[in-house]
């Protein structure tokens, strides 16, 4: 148990850091190498990508309160939905930087990483919901 809640904290620690560097590289760096629909798309990945490191961190602590196995997946499952919808955003975001004109597979990736993150959401509410309070 504790060394699941431990994994968790890591997580939301590493996610933390790569969040804030996302924004300062995206404000410092691409400002002025991106088009306005860019920049855009760059800082909608950085705010999902802050907001739901939060979240892991809510299930993190919520899993060492209730110690629900499943409250550790759904941690995971924030994880992956992370790293689908924010970064197929950051790659879409920067791809003539890179030097790629087709990343059409990486478009697909950003919805079904948004459906990842309303999973983990729901999943989060319906294993509450179960918690029988006195």
């Amino acid at each position: 148990m504790q060394q699941k809640f431990k994994t968790l904290i890591l997580i939301v620690s590493v996610l933390g850091i790569l969040a804030v560097g996302m924004g300062a590289f995206g404000s410092h760096y691409l400002r002025d190498k991106l088009n306005p629909a860019e920049v855009n798309a760059f800082k909608t990945a950085v705010n999902y990508h802050f907001v739901h490191t939060l979240a892991i961190m809510g299930v993190a602590f919520l899993y060492r309160i209730y110690r629900i196995r499943g409250l550790y997946f759904i941690g995971l499952f924030f994880l992956g939905g992370i790293c689908l919808f924010s970064g197929s955003l950051y790659m879409l975001s920067i791809k003539h930087l890179l030097g790629i004109q087709s990343f059409e597979i990486i478009g697909m990736l950003t919805p079904i990483g948004g459906l990842a993150l309303m999973g983990s959401w729901a999943a989060v509410f319906f294993t509450i919901v179960r918690i029988k309070t006195v």
